[in-house]
């Protein structure tokens, strides 16, 4: 499943993180690599905010659609 489908209050895990490798390095440098706990907070104008390792930051859809979670 990717992010941009999960529901609000979804908590897992990274399975890996597709797209280029500027996005690769920028959701890296957040945090957000495989096997990492990843949680969906709320959904804001079209922004995804999300907790990753005690930190909340906003995301774009086309982020959320690179980010692959385990089920």
């Amino acid at each position: 499943m990717i992010l941009s489908k999960a529901n609000v209050g979804y908590t897992g895990n990274v399975l890996k993180v597709d797209g280029k490798e500027k996005m690769k390095k920028f959701l890296f440098s957040l945090g957000c690599y495989e096997g990492q706990e990843i949680t969906l907070v709320s959904i804001l104008g079209g922004n995804f905010i999300v907790n990753i390792k005690d930190s909340r930051y906003a995301i774009d859809e086309a982020m959320a659609k690179n980010i692959v979670l385990a089920e």
